[in-house]
């Protein structure tokens, strides 16, 4: 079931995925994944519009370097145009465009973008086909299973998206009112598996190495999009690869906690410097300790340390005493 994917002219080594998250997935987290055996990556989900007015913080989500390949580049907007222009902007970034049609929060869907494009099958079209005409990279579209429980129109926004060019279809069965609440309903992957020709990517509730393998088992997806699974826990990529592989996974120790923490912190400082990645590594290391002992006390410690220096100290004893017998 771990196979290459062909998604268009592109194909990957497995068929894993690291999915686009918000003020997460930047490069130093890519490269983690990418260590524990991720076939594909993604950018944050990058607006069309900030692009245009070429914000230096838009272009900053851009930023790669060779061994972070194959990249998707995930676009989010509602202006066919503006898509479209974008796309044959951003080519030379990335090696796949993916166009943002699921994310579910309030100021995304209060543009008409994100979720709300799937309100409009008719801008939805336009918007793929813009994109298409701008690109020839490969192209897919990431939906959930529609606004509103009672309105399931993924088969219809697929469809229309395959009949515009599109390579891929990546589907999160969770309608945009659950927002990331209740059961992601696996079932809807496997009716759109049957549904379009071009391959099926599933994403939703996959937080370990046997959720992976159950979701490609009971669906027949073509690949697997790891979201928040991947929080803190880089090396379900490498479990889910041994597991399908008929090896026992193995679990990450403390000790391997420690070292992926620290070489997590130090991506970030060179990224962008000691202030900002102090800052931004404190969820990230409470991630990294869900699970060990005294792991409440240790986010509440963290959050009140200033510097590197004081940080590193106390992840070392945190998970150096986590390890002792």
């Amino acid at each position: 079931m771990i196979r290459s994917l062909a998604i268009g002219s592109l194909t990957l080594g497995n068929n894993l995925i690291l999915a686009p998250m918000a003020g997460i997935t930047n490069l130093p987290f890519r490269l983690l994944a990418r260590e524990q055996g991720a076939g594909l990556c993604f950018t944050e989900m990058v607006s069309v519009n900030g692009l245009v007015r070429e914000g230096k913080k838009s272009f900053e989500l851009l930023r790669s370097v060779p061994e972070d390949r194959p990249l998707g580049i995930q676009l989010f907007g509602d202006d066919p145009d503006v898509m479209g222009r974008v796309a044959a902007m951003v080519e030379e970034y990335g090696d796949l465009i993916d166009i943002n049609m699921g994310c579910p929060v309030k100021k995304v869907v209060g543009t008409g973008a994100g979720s709300a494009l799937m309100r409009e099958p008719d801008k939805v079209r336009a918007v793929v086909r813009a994109v298409r005409r701008a690109t020839r990279l490969p192209l897919t579209v990431k939906i959930r299973s529609g606004w509103s429980c009672e309105d399931a129109n993924f088969l219809q926004i697929a469809r229309i998206a395959e009949e515009e060019g599109c390579d891929a279809v990546t589907l999160h069965p969770r309608s945009r009112a659950q927002m990331f609440e209740g059961t992601a309903d696996w079932t809807k992957l496997a009716e759109l598996k049957r549904a379009v020709a071009i391959p099926v990517i599933g994403s939703g509730d996959l937080f370990s190495a046997a959720d992976v393998a159950a979701m490609l088992d009971r669906t027949g997806c073509d690949g697997i999009m790891i979201a928040r699974g991947a929080l803190g826990n880089p090396w379900i990529f490498r479990q889910a690869l041994d597991l399908m592989a008929g090896r026992e996974p193995s679990v990450a120790s403390p000790a391997e906690r420690l070292a992926v923490a620290r070489r997590h912190l130090a991506l970030f400082m060179e990224m962008a410097g000691e202030r900002v990645a102090a800052r931004e590594m404190r969820k990230h290391l409470g991630w990294y300790s869900h699970g060990l002992p005294g792991a409440a006390q240790f986010r509440k410690e963290i959050n009140e340390i200033e510097g590197n220096g004081a940080l590193m100290e106390a992840v070392s004893r945190f998970f150096t005493a986590a390890e002792a017998p």
